[in-house]
């Protein structure tokens, strides 16, 4: 059928190609060379507009991606400084060593002018810039300062004044050290105005422009032509009204070298009202557009008569050659539809329309068969059904999921992509996966239809349950038998050990008291030295294995004693710090996370050199979380999975499988920071279930 029509449109259009040909033949005779000027000067005019339309976004996809880079950048060192407060060395506090860390973060950010640490009313304790024995005075840029002391967050500060020991204007990064719920510190980290001027630079402006950032009180922090005088001045008038106006958008003023500019701005993101400035020359954006209106003028005023008459002909011709076009269009889409149709009945998938706008959803039988729809379902003709129906049949903890990603792929933000589960009436519920995308029928605005497909998942996360209910119970089976193992060790194999141990005693002492030689009491002497040995090895495995203190005393005291063995063992200094409530975990929960710690260490003892390692648990309100970092060697990330000059792939310093499969069976999340040189550090998160 599909060939038929096609052979039936290409019938009828020959007949209409043949009149078009036929009028753009008398046009041109007719009109000659002067209606070919004033067209082409309506072409030129046009394309030169789509240039300038084509160089405005291509400014503000810049703009964008400058703005999202400087507040990534931003970001980055707020998290590292947020890193910093948590460390071990302010709870005594203990500053020498405080300020050894903060200088060895410094040498890795050279962003960083200096590092800061003052109490809450403003004294400075630590300075990069002095030794920790001079007096430092007061901290500078006090509204930033107070701003973290009355909200206990982290704050972006605008452009400072002079400070008293920089002797520079600065950008404050602060955020607060908090211990037991009180305000200890406040920490800083001074950035140089050209530093954040460089991160500006470095954030890929295009060639020629001319980019400014400006703080929340509209004060210019950075600039890619910056000169000293002009940082930390109020910015231009036209500046400040178009931030007080909107977020983002466009605006024309002038740069401080005197030429007249477009400028597209953007606020950034978290950054306490920073935003940027980015100008394009006016002259050079409009220059194309009155050339071509030059063009066009000349043109008009030599053939304004024929012109008229070719526009007519022209467009009339173009009418009917698009009206041409569309009827294929709309037979090739038909076609387009009947075999996606086809394709998914043989697939077992079901399509849909969801209308964002209207509330409705329209989809094929199979899609509604999958989605458990209350509604009549026909064999031969789609099924509507409205959209609140449709979420009441999704399971009530997938609902605000399913909401969420519907909305942000209508608005154009994300690929759909979601999982969930849907219940019929008396049926279990089954899981579903539905992936789609919004149309984007106008560049401005979004359409609100979201088109999908929807898939059966139930017999994969079935799969998928079975699996993580096998892990689960090996682990419960591999924890008893080391549980088993490890008494057997301690209560069998160690009394052993204690009663050979007083049998060479009691030997020791019958050859004192009798003529033996000399070299039989150094034996015995020496088989006592090697059976207490013995009995701190099996004490030791036996520990190793399944740690009393775990069961009997808590987590805490599981993890304290295992750091104090191990850094005694290998003469490497740790930390262990809990924060929370100190409230006892599920079994697997306490076990899954002395082992990970356990693991954690054997990695540090393989690959990082570290001199340090510090462990952190903090008992959140639903998750407990875990940072463990040691200032070891390190690595990059990004080289793991790249071939090595000798043949095979790079891989991490750091077996983290097994600590993975761990949290896969709780549901929980590792992320790793790590660069060569200063060391590396592992975030562990577990779900916990809130205690009724």
């Amino acid at each position: 059928m599909i060939f038929r029509n096609r052979g039936v449109t290409d019938q009828t259009d020959q007949p209409q190609l043949n009149r078009g040909n036929g009028r753009t033949f008398v046009a041109l005779a007719v009109a000659a060379a002067i209606p070919l000027l004033l067209l082409s000067g309506w072409v030129a005019t046009l394309m030169a507009q789509q240039q300038r339309d084509l160089n405005r976004n291509a400014a503000v996809a810049s703009a964008t991606r400058v703005a999202e880079r400087v507040a990534s950048d931003i970001a980055a060192q707020v998290a590292v400084l947020q890193a910093e407060a948590a460390s071990a060395t302010l709870d005594e506090p203990d500053l020498a060593t405080f300020y050894a860390e903060a200088e060895r973060l410094k040498r890795a950010h050279p962003l960083w002018e200096t590092v800061e640490l003052a109490t809450p009313d403003g004294a400075q304790v630590v300075n990069l810039l002095r030794t920790l024995d001079e007096i430092l005075g007061p901290t500078a840029d006090r509204k930033s300062f107070d701003a973290v002391v009355a909200t206990r967050h982290a704050v972006v500060g605008g452009i400072g004044p002079v400070g008293l020991i920089s002797g520079k204007r600065l950008v404050a990064l602060r955020t607060p050290v908090i211990r037991n719920g009180e305000l200890r510190y406040v920490l800083s980290v001074g950035l140089a105005t050209d530093a954040v001027s460089s991160i500006l630079r470095d954030a890929g402006a295009p060639e020629g422009w001319v980019g400014t950032i400006v703080d929340a009180d509209g004060n210019t922090i950075a600039r890619t032509r910056a000169e000293a005088e002009e940082l930390g001045q109020p910015a231009n008038a036209a500046l400040r009204e178009a931030i007080r106006r909107k977020p983002q958008g466009f605006y024309t003023g002038s740069t401080l070298e005197g030429s007249n500019v477009e400028v597209v701005y953007r606020t950034l993101k978290d950054t306490g009202g920073w935003s940027v400035h980015f100008g394009m020359p006016v002259e050079a954006l409009n220059a194309p557009v009155s050339r071509s209106y030059l063009l066009l003028g000349s043109g008009s005023a030599l053939s304004i008569g024929l012109a008229l008459a070719l526009v007519g002909l022209v467009g009339r011709d173009m009418a009917q050659r698009r009206a041409g076009e569309r009827a294929r269009f709309a037979l090739a889409l038909r076609a387009s539809e009947e075999q996606g149709a086809v394709a998914a009945e043989a697939a077992e998938l079901g399509t849909l329309r969801w209308d964002m706008g209207r509330g409705k959803v329209i989809a094929s039988p199979r899609a509604a068969q999958l989605l458990a729809w209350r509604a009549q379902v026909t064999e031969d003709s789609e099924t509507e059904a409205h959209s609140g129906d449709v979420i009441e049949a999704v399971h009530a903890e997938d609902r605000a999921r399913l909401t969420e990603a519907l909305h942000r792929s209508a608005a154009g933000d994300a690929i759909l992509d979601v999982e969930f589960r849907v219940h019929g009436l008396g049926q279990e519920p089954r899981w579903v996966r539905l992936n789609g995308r919004a149309p984007r029928l106008d560049e401005d605005a979004p359409s609100g239809l979201v088109y999908g497909v929807v898939s059966d998942i139930e017999p994969r996360k079935r799969a998928e349950a079975e699996r993580l209910e096998l892990l689960r119970r090996l682990g419960e089976a591999q924890e008893n038998e080391q549980r088993r193992i490890a008494r057997e060790l301690h209560d069998q194999v160690g009394q052993t050990v204690t009663g050979l141990s007083l049998g060479l005693k009691g030997l020791e002492r019958l050859l004192d008291g009798s003529d033996a030689p000399a070299e039989a009491g150094r034996r015995v002497r020496w088989l006592q030295t090697l059976a207490g040995e013995i009995g701190r090895d099996i004490h030791r495995a036996a520990v190793d294995l399944r740690p009393t203190a775990l069961d009997d005393l808590g987590l805490r005291e599981a993890i304290a004693t295992l750091l104090r063995e191990w850094g005694l063992r290998h003469a490497i200094r740790s930390d262990l710090e809990f924060l929370g409530e100190p409230a006892r975990l599920p079994a697997a929960t306490e076990s899954a996370i002395y082992r990970i710690v356990q693991e954690a260490l054997t990695n540090v003892l393989k690959h990082a050199r570290a001199g340090t390692v510090s462990v952190s648990v903090e008992h959140r309100l639903n998750e407990i979380q875990v940072i463990i970092e040691d200032d070891g060697v390190g690595f990059d990330p990004e080289a793991v999975g790249q071939p090595l000059p000798d043949g095979p792939l790079a891989k991490p310093p750091l077996g983290l499988s097994g600590i993975r499969e761990r949290l896969t069976l709780l549901g929980g999340t590792l992320t790793l920071e790590s660069s060569a040189g200063v060391g590396t550090t592992l975030f562990v998160r577990i779900p916990v279930p809130e205690a009724t």
